[in-house]
């Protein structure tokens, strides 16, 4: 269960960066990102879910 907190507040350290350093530049990546079609967005999520399934499996 420690790892889990751990690698929770890892993801979390590492998505607050591009906030926190590059306001502007971020608040136009979403802007941008809010205009792809939703098919785009879901493979990009699933590409994205399994690169991490793949790496946790690799790992454990």
């Amino acid at each position: 269960m420690e790892l889990f907190w751990a690698s929770l507040a890892l993801v979390l350290l590492l998505e607050g960066i591009g906030p926190l350093l590059f306001p502007k530049q971020w608040q136009s990546y979403l802007r941008r990102l809010s205009a792809e079609p939703i098919s785009s967005l879901r493979q990009v999520g699933a590409v994205l879910c399994g690169g991490a399934l793949l790496i946790y499996l690799f790992l454990a």
